[in-house]
């Protein structure tokens, strides 16, 4: 009996042991973003209402052209973050930053964040600077502006009016500057709730844990706020506390496996002091701004363009019609050496960072082009990629489906050699250098273009065909940025 029951001891002593240690594991399991679910409204919908709403922005308040050092670091600093969120749930993110005072941060459906100079100011460390950037990511993640807009009974405006467009062939772009005012600009002026507050609080700390930052400099940046009552009142207004969320954060992070974090670098520390020698605005300067048009005038100048959310014409190496880029320059759209990326249903590919991306409404095709080296009517300078369904027996017959659409809608478009086999990502393609007229003069007269195709075939079917555009007399320069655009492009 002695020997049964040291037996039997011991075995409730190993099972103990055991049973401690799957607990341990389980209560240090890494966290999981979630499913964000399912809120009736299509992505690409999403996405335009984003695109739509980034033009308010850009009609009411300054904002810092891609090439400010501010604007750079807190892109680079975003990539960080989006590159840790599972494709399936992840948006066309992109980052602003609006030279105002005051300590602020919103985002739009579909992946638009905006974040203030004052935040930046307010920051002190990168780690703090990235949880504001991961709480607003949270929003457009959980689709949070969405579910309000349905609350709000702005679901008709979704529903009707952006159907309207996305089964338009033609007025698109009229069609959407009515919506503006009132949808768009709904948007601006949303609040979330405390519940929203609390998610994206919880999602944004799991968004900084996998990106290597401590997720309890999240609450610690929010706590500095209220602790300087008015000067934070910007973002806490708009963000209503959800309620001791220093607590909250600090339960969740307790759970997860220990982690050394990097919460702080030399590029954010530069950026912080150039900030302080930015000349910024308040609020009421900024709405005095608006309505005189101050904002709108100097964005253009600084090279903003908003391109036609309806994207390139079926076919075509063009925008819609409307604006002119005759007198842009290499020096004006010169590449930035850092590549930024970007993610479509049909591929992903990467570009410089001091370029833009524009989405047609399908979703599948883009115009990445520099913003002075695009309008509304043309694309002087970048690439258009997008996906054909040629009725063609073989790859080569293909190419000759697509120059022939090119040609139909750009009648001076003509191909200046034979197609060449290309290999692009083990993928086996073909490329033919074409010549036509460029939207830039010269003497009056239309440049000469040299434009660059590239067809593949896609593994579900059909093909993807990029156009790398350029005047002739620029080509050969933008060439190898070209080419590193073409060596990130992988089809999906």
């Amino acid at each position: 009996m002695r020997h049964r029951s040291t037996f039997t001891r011991a075995l409730a002593l190993l099972l103990a042991v055991a049973f401690s240690a799957m607990e341990m594991v389980a209560a240090t399991s890494t966290p999981q973003l979630p499913d964000p679910g399912d809120v009736g409204v299509s992505k690409e919908r999403q996405e335009q209402i984003g695109r739509q709403a980034t033009g308010q922005v850009y009609a009411k308040m300054p904002v810092l052209p891609d090439s400010s050092p501010e604007t750079q670091y807190v892109r680079r600093l975003g990539a960080k973050l989006v590159a840790v969120i599972p494709p399936q749930y992840s948006w066309p993110y992109e980052f602003h930053v609006i030279p105002q005072k005051d300590i602020n941060a919103f985002a739009l459906p579909g992946g638009p964040v905006f974040v203030n100079v004052g935040t930046i100011v307010a920051a002190d460390n990168e780690a703090e600077l990235a949880g504001v950037l991961a709480h607003e990511m949270s929003h457009v993640y959980m689709q949070h502006s969405i579910k309000q807009m349905k609350k709000t009974q702005m679901t008709q405006g979704i529903a009707g009016v952006l159907g309207a467009v996305l089964g338009s062939m033609g007025g698109a772009g009229g069609a959407l500057g009515q919506m503006g005012a009132g949808l768009a600009g709904g948007i601006l002026t949303m609040k979330y709730s405390r519940s929203d507050e609390a998610q994206a609080d919880a999602v944004g700390a799991i968004i900084m844990y996998k990106a290597g930052y401590d997720p309890r400099y999240l609450a610690r940046f929010f706590q500095k706020l209220a602790q300087m009552n008015s000067t934070g009142g910007g973002f806490l207004s708009d963000h209503p506390a959800p309620g001791n969320r220093t607590q909250a954060i600090d339960d969740e992070v307790r759970s997860w496996p220990p982690k050394d974090f990097v919460n702080d670098s030399e590029a954010f520390q530069r950026v912080h002091e150039h900030a302080r020698s930015l000349q910024l605005y308040s609020a009421q300067e900024i709405a005095a701004g608006a309505r005189s048009g101050r904002w709108a005038q100097q964005n253009r100048e600084g090279g903003y363009y908003p391109v036609s959310d309806a994207g390139p014409e079926p076919g075509s190496s063009r925008p819609r019609s409307g604006g002119s880029v005759s007198s842009a320059s290499y020096r004006d759209i010169r590449p930035s050496g850092n590549l930024t990326p970007a993610r479509t249903d049909a591929f992903t590919i990467s570009y410089p960072d001091n370029w833009r991306l524009y989405r047609d409404q399908d979703g599948n095709g883009v115009t990445i082009a520099p913003p002075a080296g695009v309008t509304q009517g043309s694309v002087a300078y970048g690439v258009v990629i997008n996906s054909a369904n040629p009725d063609a027996s073989s790859l080569d017959q293909a190419v000759q489906d697509v120059i022939s659409s090119l040609e139909q809608s750009n009648a001076e478009l003509r191909p200046s050699g034979r197609p060449q086999p290309v290999r692009v990502n083990g993928v086996e393609g073909r490329s033919v250098d074409l010549m036509g007229e460029s939207p830039i003069e010269e003497g009056g007269r239309p440049a000469p273009e040299h434009d660059w195709l590239i067809v593949l075939p896609r593994p579900q079917g059909g093909m993807l065909y990029a156009v790398f555009i350029a005047p002739e007399r620029d080509f050969t320069e933008l060439r190898p940025t070209f080419e590193n655009m073409l060596r990130g492009l992988h089809l999906r």
